[in-house]
């Protein structure tokens, strides 16, 4: 897998860790199935933002590339991604990406500007794969600014010439710096070999991002990645969150305000390639799946010491989901339906039966990479709020409201019994 990663100029916003999350997920879920996943995602540690951001703050290019790296892997961290197997640095490379737009050069596929190397998208028969396009449709729609000496306003940018006081290498055609998309295909063609199993990313890198990327490969004779795969956009307010309209959010202040698993239970109840809306609502729902799941893990944890097999019919509902386009909201519901099924045989005091459930429970955690709480509180505050709420509600008579409330926690996904001590409150 080659999942391109982040461009270090700033915090990682809520895109950047939904992407990281999808790919973790399906990272996780490659290995539960028995695979051996080599797992590249690279480092972008010199941009035009990385060079605008350290002339603003008076540092060096390296230090804010350096800095925004180690917040980004802290984040990462925190939301429980793995590290990939190997995370290349653009700037580790660039002799590389010399040589490989030198055999561009020479092949046609690329040509020397005033300005820099451009790429001939005109070469490759098939240009416009993944944007959905035709060359023609994406030629027409294109601007080129009155200053650029392209050929074609699609063509783009392999080598940029260095403007005074910019950081630069050596190249044949002048101190410069490589373009972006030249960054990910000398990195993912070394590491992986000229065809690897699948490049990933979020919907935004389709085009042209990885359409360029493709485009270079092909017109270098290789046949790239077989699969590709995009996760769709994180929303705010029903938007597309952008820096421009202002819903920017920053990953890092989600994880201060809420658990930070919440927003992978987020991104697994919701089929990557669709839009997520992240808001306190979303995000709260999320929390009490959550708390159903660690709920039920401490409600089984003496019994984790000796488990038989996973239930089979179980773990093959689940993987069918999970192997029919990644589908997670589907295999989430299958967990949660062993989580009610444990929990009606535990009440029944069928533990025995109850193990090979549990048993599959914690095996499809474990392929989604869902980390239980067992050690925490019973239940979360506002369930434990709405229950005494419930109780002084009976006590005054009050029949009306005390139906409501047990309502709202049904609602929730809560089984709600009376007994002599009061509301008793369970996962359901």
């Amino acid at each position: 897998m080659y999942v391109c990663g982040p461009t270090v100029y700033g915090p990682p916003h809520l895109g950047h860790g939904r992407f990281s999350l999808v790919f973790d997920v399906l990272r996780r879920y490659l290995r539960w199935s028995g695979f051996e996943v080599d797992y590249v995602s690279n480092i972008t540690d010199i941009d035009d933002k990385i060079i605008q951001r350290a002339a603003e703050e008076g540092r060096s290019w390296e230090e804010i590339a350096q800095r925004c790296e180690r917040v980004w892997y802290r984040a990462m961290d925190a939301i429980g991604v793995e590290r990939p197997t190997r995370d290349p640095h653009a700037t580790d490379y660039v002799e590389q990406m010399v040589e490989f737009i030198e055999r561009l050069v020479e092949r046609g596929a690329a040509y020397v500007a005033p300005d820099g190397v451009y790429f001939r998208p005109s070469v490759v028969a098939d240009y416009g794969l993944l944007a959905r396009q035709s060359i023609d449709s994406l030629r027409a729609g294109a601007r080129v600014g009155v200053d650029e000496a392209k050929e074609s306003p699609i063509d783009f940018a392999l080598w940029k010439l260095a403007k005074p006081g910019e950081p630069s290498w050596p190249s044949p055609w002048g101190a410069g710096r490589p373009g972006w998309h030249t960054e990910c295909v000398v990195r993912s063609r070394d590491l992986l070999g000229d065809c690897f199993d699948l490049h990933a990313g979020g919907q935004d890198l389709a085009f042209p991002h990885h359409e360029n990327e493709r485009a270079q490969a092909v017109a270098d004779g290789a046949d790239f990645a077989e699969l590709w795969v995009h996760n769709g956009f994180v929303e705010v307010g029903g938007e597309k969150m952008s820096k421009s309209l202002g819903n920017f959010t920053n990953l890092l202040d989600l994880l201060d305000a809420h658990d930070p698993r919440a927003y992978r239970m987020l991104c697994l109840q919701s089929h990557y390639r669709s839009p997520i809306d992240v808001d306190s609502t979303s995000i709260g729902n999320a929390e009490a799946a959550l708390a159903r799941l660690d709920a039920v893990a401490r409600r089984v944890r003496d019994h984790v010491a000796d488990l038989p097999d996973p239930d089979p019919e179980t773990i093959a509902s689940f993987a069918e989901r999970m192997d029919d386009d990644l589908d997670t909201p589907g295999a989430m519901a299958i967990v949660f339906k062993s989580v009610t099924r444990i929990n009606s045989l535990l009440d029944a005091g069928s533990d025995l039966v109850a193990l090979p459930l549990i048993s599959a429970l914690l095996s499809m955690m474990r392929a989604v990479g869902l980390v239980l709480d067992v050690d925490g509180s019973e239940l979360p505050d506002e369930v434990v709020a709405l229950a005494r709420e419930r109780d002084e509600a009976r006590a005054a008579k009050d029949w009306t409201r005390a139906d409501a409330l047990r309502d709202e926690l049904v609602a929730a996904g809560w089984v709600v019994e009376d007994s002599a001590d009061g509301t008793r409150v369970r996962p359901g």
